[in-house]
Parts: C-alpha cells; structure tokens; sequence
C-alpha cells in the first residue's frame, strides 16, 4: 500500500505542480530540499514525510487532503463518509504533530483555540 500511495502522492504533486506553472526547483527551494528529490517524490520512489507534506500542502495552496482525498486505500470506509463523518488520519496527524518544534506547537494550540472560540461565536 505505502508504494501505491507514494506513486499516488506523486501523481498528485506533480499535477498541482503543473496547474500552478511551478517548476520542480522553485518546489525544491520552497520547501528545502533538492529538485532531484522533488523528481523522487513525483516518480514515486521516495516518500513524503508528513513534515515535506505539511509544507507541500502549504506552498502548493491545497489542503492537506488533496493529497489522500481519491486515494482508494483512503476512501475504504465511504459509508461514514456517506453519513456525514469525516474521514481523518488521526496517526498521520498524531505523527505531523510530533515533528512540530516547541514554538510551532504553541502557534498550533493558539490558531486551535482562536478557531474554536470563533465557531462557538458563529
């Protein structure tokens, strides 16, 4: 499953990549790594840490689903998604969060709060 999924993901970067007019090296610089990995992560060779996809996601302009949302590995438990519940990766995001520096993760629990004090409000 993770070598379809790292093929999928690349599929997925390189289209998102293309639609923006981006080059694999402007990618590469965004995020701090080699063009030559980026044309790893695209050929799917090389996985993605949830860190590189965090900010792929972010430089990309796309939420971090784009990247699992037609996935057919993701989208195994359609019937919660039919009732309305949604489908999240609780261990990638436990994962995510534990490759946060101290002062990303006091940032993180700021937005958190503000986020939810704003839906109690709306």
């Amino acid at each position: 499953m993770e070598e379809n999924f790292n093929k999928h993901l690349g599929n997925k970067l390189k289209l998102r990549r293309l639609a923006l007019g981006l080059t694999q090296t402007k990618v590469a610089k965004a995020i701090n790594v080699t063009f030559q990995q980026i044309q790893k992560y695209e050929k799917g060779t090389n996985g993605v840490s949830s860190l590189r996809l965090l900010q792929l996601s972010n430089y990309l302009k796309v939420p971090i689903n784009y990247f699992f949302e037609d996935f057919s590995e993701y989208l195994i438990n359609l019937e919660k998604s039919k009732e309305g519940h949604m489908n999240v990766n609780y261990n990638f995001l436990v994962k995510l969060y534990t490759e946060l520096t101290e002062d990303q993760k006091i940032k993180f629990s700021k937005n958190l709060n503000l986020n939810s004090q704003i839906s109690k409000v709306g």
